[in-house]
């Protein structure tokens, strides 16, 4: 490389890195600036949105469900798509797939009371549709929404009650 290449490389190099640090200054400056600031670190994990802005949990466990389910307490709502519902599913749930929500909820939710207890689920440990549905849900007026997390790998594997569409 030449001597003037070089020259031109490190004033180029020095032009980015000054762009770079006005923007930075610039951004920062224009948060701290927001009413509502934007958090500079956030947690983003699959556990995080489990709780509601007012701090509620809305995780419950694995034991805690079957053992409504067991006594009948609770109304099982699985946030999957038809096509995995009818693959299989917790016995005794409602198919309410997330993204058809909006005009299923009707039909799904009929004769389920607002202060039931209701136990979304979906599969995968990183999978969010039971979040986003119980959300939905509480949102519609239910009060006790709860999220089985990789809810139906986690029942098929501990051996509860399954059943599948024929």
């Amino acid at each position: 490389m030449s001597f003037i290449n070089r020259q031109i490389c490190i004033k180029t190099s020095r032009q980015v890195l000054f762009i770079t640090l006005i923007v930075l200054v610039a951004g920062f400056a224009s948060n701290r600036l927001r009413y509502d600031k934007m958090p500079l670190v956030e947690d983003w994990s699959a556990k995080s949105n489990l709780v509601t802005p007012s701090g509620e949990n809305l995780e419950i466990s694995l034991s805690e469900a079957s053992n409504l389910f067991k006594k009948g307490k609770a109304v099982f709502i699985d946030a999957r798509s038809r096509t995995e519902y009818d693959a299989g599913h917790i016995k005794g749930a409602t198919s309410l797939p997330y993204k058809e929500a909006d005009w299923k909820f009707v039909e799904a939710m009929a004769g389920i009371s607002e202060e039931s207890a209701v136990i979304t689920y979906c599969d995968g440990e990183t999978c969010e549709l039971s979040t986003e549905l119980a959300v939905f849900l509480r949102n519609a007026g239910y009060k006790n929404v709860k999220v089985l997390s990789n809810g139906w790998s986690a029942w098929k594997q501990n051996g509860l009650p399954v059943d599948t569409e024929k």
